[in-house]
């Protein structure tokens, strides 16, 4: 995957499709993509790009878990765009769906009209707020504060401090954006490298030598509510 993106970084960006492929036999639920996106990008209380969905199925005794990492869908035919009255979600170049947050008012009707709930709204939580601190028995909230909450954020490639009022994310509608920020630097999204059970794949489905080109070529590729005409660009290897 690393060779794939280098590649894609070499060829004309308008040519560029990302997309990522989830094999969900090899997901084990540990959760670490979750983690690792919002450590990634300092995700404040109650925003998550990349959640887990946790299923179990069949009855006893022959019972199975199924996870299901859902980030954004970076849909082509995103229902979230054509509701923003503001055009603050928009699809750039690579096909990612993204969202300026200097354009965005906190209106939420993105958040109403993505069928697959990938977005969420900053509503200026921290999670050290109001943690105490007991001499003996708890202690680094505010090492914890300074070293995770106060730092900027790092996403669509710029710093983003949640402290000021003025440029930033707070207030505003929040999503996975496939880590353009370590994409232009030339890493693959936080998610990806930090799968343990390498079920997660990334790439550019426009090259025809690249890794998801060939995954979503499987007989077990399938993408969540093809029905609605969405278009997803997350594909699942079922």
């Amino acid at each position: 995957m690393q060779r794939d993106l280098k590649r894609a970084k070499e060829k004309d960006q308008k040519t560029v499709r990302w997309i990522m492929v989830i094999d969900q036999a090899k997901c084990v639920g540990c959760h670490a993509c979750t983690v690792a996106c919002a450590a990634e990008n300092k995700l404040p209380p109650g925003v998550i790009y990349r959640p887990v969905i946790e299923q179990e199925t069949g009855q006893y005794p022959d019972v199975r878990r199924r996870f299901t990492p859902r980030p954004c869908m970076q849909c082509d035919n995103p229902p979230c765009v054509g509701v923003c009255p503001v055009t603050a979600t928009y699809k750039n170049a690579q096909g990612v769906t993204v969202v300026d947050y200097n354009r965005c008012i906190g209106c939420r009707y993105c958040l109403v009209a993505c069928p697959y709930g990938a977005r969420t709204s900053d509503f200026a939580e921290w999670h050290a707020r109001e943690v105490p601190a007991v001499k003996g028995v708890t202690s680094g909230g505010d090492w914890a504060a300074g070293g995770y909450e106060e730092k900027p954020a790092a996403e669509y490639g710029q710093a983003w401090d949640r402290r000021s009022d003025r440029n930033s994310p707070v207030g505003n509608a929040r999503k996975c954006h496939f880590c353009l920020h370590r994409l232009a630097v030339g890493m693959l999204p936080a998610c990806v490298t930090t799968c343990i059970g390498r079920a997660t794949y990334f790439g550019d489905r426009n090259d025809p030598q690249a890794l998801v080109r060939e995954l979503i070529g499987s007989p077990r590729v399938m993408r969540l509510k093809e029905e609605l005409g969405t278009r997803p660009s997350v594909y699942y290897l079922a």
